[in-house]
């Protein structure tokens, strides 16, 4: 039976070459090690993922053709970034990269701006709430932060959510200015480094013992710069539970490495 065609960007969707788990991994082993070539296939062989995501902005007036080429640099970013050791799943770890990179475009090419009063009001209600998690040692809440400035809870609301994908923790720590800042980058401080290799090795391997959805939580909150509320949303559960999952994969973790 013929598979049915689609034309994006002179790509022949039914053509697009699916990879199979181990030829992803050998791919990016060849990659790491200096093989480009490697790195054209895994980005190919990945297409269909820029694909799926654009399915989400179908209902928007953008020409598909640019989105999806967007889409191929947030890919491209994924692939260049990703590191096996965390055995994270690879569609996992660069689906919020793609879709990231292609609500970039389109908040950049946007003609609708955020009035100055509201950005004001996420700045503000940003700085209360770091200072607010720090103090309680978990994420603050709306409220608790409209309280500390003495403005409706609904005020903080609108103001974050409108802000959302300009101040999102996420997206800087892939793309700085036009530079792009490596996942290697967040794991070590080079200048003053404070574990030893030894202690480093052992988290690394303890990480790979730990339940995935647990393992996927600390790598985004502690090397992808995600919050708590952030990944709540992404992953679909309340951010009490996100909470709880953080807190027993970092025992678990102190518990093999202790």
């Amino acid at each position: 039976m013929a598979r049915h065609k689609v034309e994006i960007c002179g790509v022949n969707t039914a053509n697009i070459e699916v990879l199979t788990k181990e030829e992803q991994e050998e791919l990016f082993k060849k990659y790491k090690n200096g093989d480009e070539t490697a790195k054209d296939r895994l980005v190919r062989g990945n297409l269909k993922l820029v694909l799926s995501i654009l399915k989400k902005f179908s209902h928007r007036s953008e020409n598909m053709d640019d989105l999806f080429q967007i889409g191929c640099i947030g890919l491209i970013k994924a692939v260049e970034n990703f590191d096996l050791s965390y055995e994270v799943r690879f569609s996992t770890y660069s689906v919020p990269m793609i879709t990231g990179e292609i609500k970039r475009y389109l908040r950049d090419n946007n003609s609708i701006r955020i009035s100055r009063s509201i950005k004001d009001v996420a700045f503000k209600a940003l700085r209360v709430k770091e200072q607010i998690t720090a103090n309680l040692g978990r994420e603050a809440t709306n409220k608790e932060i409209a309280n500390t400035l003495g403005i409706a809870e609904s005020e903080v609301t609108n103001a974050l959510e409108s802000m959302r994908d300009t101040i999102s923790m996420f997206e800087p720590i892939y793309n700085d200015g036009g530079d792009t800042i490596y996942l290697s980058d967040q794991l070590a401080d080079h200048k003053n480094d404070l574990y030893d290799k030894e202690t480093r090795l052992s988290v690394r391997e303890a990480l790979t013992k730990i339940k995935e959805k647990e393992r996927y939580i600390l790598v985004s909150r502690y090397i992808m710069g995600k919050t708590q509320m952030e990944l709540a949303e992404e992953i679909g559960i309340s951010q009490a539970q996100i909470s709880r999952l953080e807190k027993n994969g970092i025992a678990k973790i102190k518990k093999m490495v202790s």
